[in-house]
């Protein structure tokens, strides 16, 4: 009797529970990643927002205010691709936006590919580089190809990881003509974007389109700024530089928006009960890269303006979809654009580190000790690539050489640390190595990762390139909006490598194949 009371209860508590179906997959789940948001700066100039772009995500969405990349020193690329795939560079092999080839010793883009050519474009692209499958791969395989998946954003790096290998096309500005484009590696290019490009790309417009502060000058007060005048861009006074500068504004999301809207109208995407991905980028960084110092004013002004980007998205959504048929998952690419070194009436310590000093350097210290010959084969971004042909050659011992090039490096003014390709990957654990090695690719990066220490500043070829070092975390948002997502507000951190598997669980779709973080609750 008592064994049979037990039992009893037992299927009706588990049987209650089984009986509660799952939310449905929603119809379109729309991924908004927006290159450089910040958290502080989006909280600290929340007095200049609407009641429709950013107060209302913050205010109906589930919002996770510390998200922080898995790895060491990310960029858009390299942040955009943990996002899709769930898992850091050592994985799915995008340390970067650009690296040295080491096959060739020449920079190359994460996305250049000679194998296939572009739309209304002279790049050849696609996204073989990337190791790792995607949310949009995963989307594809589960639904047989049903699902549809399209990526829009300014940038060619961006809008290829984003649509993955299985996309149905990739769209990005192109910063020549101003048209929108795309690579054969896709499916053909649509019909209905090559007569937007006739009719409505931003070339037909740019020569009117002028950046001005959208209010007042005096409510800019949260940063501080030197000037007395507001600032005033006429992009095509910039000549053979306008659509290069439009993308590094915040009119570019703009431009987003117009293409989002032709295509919820004209790819069919939403449409049906087979969930479709629509991933889009905007952009939240300095204008033009310049610093925060120099443009205090226009960083205020591309929050403003992001804002109203925002909320004419949300109402677009609303109207073609329903905010009830799709999720919204809003994401940062995690880093800010370096700043210039701080002058020196604060005296701060610092200097310049020049990287090819210290390789052609290590090259004649390697010569001294082990003989004639060309060591030092390259170097790129406080990397050094190592002649491993001429090594062999001499039977020498790499992991040796490895060891003293690094003991021989860290003497030099402005070194914090050296990473050896052999520490990095066979050396032991604790949690800055686990970033540093996470950001490391044994194929792609060099064989010695140079750390300078905060306050100096690199000097690369190009002057406008050289910035000042600095270690202090970024605060990057995460936003999930739609559905049965409970309004909540988290400030316990969270890892970005966490927003595949939650998009895939949203989906109900597997994760991607290198994803190993667990989904968060929604």
């Amino acid at each position: 009797m008592k064994k049979g009371l037990i039992t009893s209860i037992l299927a009706l508590t588990f049987g209650g529970l089984q009986a509660q179906p799952l939310p449905a997959a929603p119809k379109l789940v729309v991924t908004l990643t927006i290159d450089q948001l910040r958290t502080d700066y989006l909280e600290n100039f929340s007095p200049l927002y609407g009641e429709k772009g950013f107060k209302r995500l913050l205010r109906e969405g589930r919002v996770y205010s510390q998200t922080e990349m898995p790895f060491d020193k990310p960029d858009r690329s390299s942040g955009i691709a943990t996002l899709c795939t769930g898992c850091p560079p050592s994985m799915h092999g995008i340390i970067a936006n650009r690296w040295l080839d080491v096959s060739t010793l020449t920079v190359r883009s994460c996305v250049d590919d000679p194998d296939f050519m572009g739309y209304s474009t002279d790049q050849n692209s696609s996204p073989s580089r990337l190791l790792m499958s995607t949310v949009a791969d995963e989307l594809k395989i589960a639904t047989r190809n049903a699902g549809k998946v399209y990526a829009v954003a300014p940038f060619r790096d961006a809008a290829i990881l984003s649509a993955g290998h299985a996309g149905d096309g990739a769209f990005w500005i192109n910063e020549v003509t101003g048209k929108w484009c795309g690579t054969t590696y896709y499916k053909d290019f649509p019909e209905w974007l090559s007569r937007y490009n006739d009719s409505c790309s931003v070339d037909s417009r740019i020569k009117n389109m002028e950046w001005t502060p959208l209010r007042p000058m005096a409510d800019y007060k949260y940063l501080p700024d030197w000037r007395t005048e507001p600032f005033k861009y006429l992009f095509s006074a910039e000549k053979d530089n306008k659509f290069r500068r439009l993308k590094v504004s915040p009119m570019a999301n703009e431009e987003v928006n117009l293409l989002t809207a032709e295509l919820l109208d004209k790819s069919g995407i939403g449409k049906d009960e087979v969930t479709d991905l629509l991933s889009l980028t905007y952009y939240a960084g300095n204008y033009n890269h310049y610093s925060t110092r120099e443009c205090a004013m226009e960083m205020q002004d591309t929050y403003v303006r992001l804002d109203h980007s925002i909320a004419t998205l949300l109402d677009l959504l609303d109207r073609k979809i329903g905010l009830h048929n799709l999720m919204l998952c809003v994401t940062s690419t995690g880093y800010a654009d370096p700043e210039p070194a701080d002058t020196g009436i604060y005296r701060i310590p610092g200097g310049e580190f020049h990287l090819n000093r210290c390789a052609m350097l290590l090259n004649m210290y390697l010569m001294a000790t082990y003989g004639e010959g060309q060591y030092v084969e390259a170097f790129y971004d406080r990397q050094i690539y190592l002649n491993h042909k001429l090594i062999e050659d001499k039977q020498l011992n790499l992991t040796e050489i490895l060891e003293k090039s690094a003991a021989f490096l860290v003497q030099f003014s402005g070194v914090n640390k050296v990473y050896s390709s052999h520490t990095l990957l066979l050396g032991s654990w604790s949690p800055l190595m686990d970033k540093v090695r996470n950001g490391y690719h044994r194929k792609r990066s060099g064989d010695l990762l140079i750390e300078v220490l905060p306050g100096w500043t690199i000097i690369r070829e190009n002057p406008n390139e050289s910035r000042a070092v600095r270690m202090a975390a970024i605060p990057a948002p995460m936003i999930w909006l739609g559905g049965n997502v409970k309004a909540e507000t988290i400030k316990v951190p969270v890892c970005a490598d966490q927003v595949a598997p939650t998009l895939c669980r949203v989906m109900r779709i597997r994760a991607p194949n290198s994803c190993t973080s667990q989904p968060l609750e929604l």
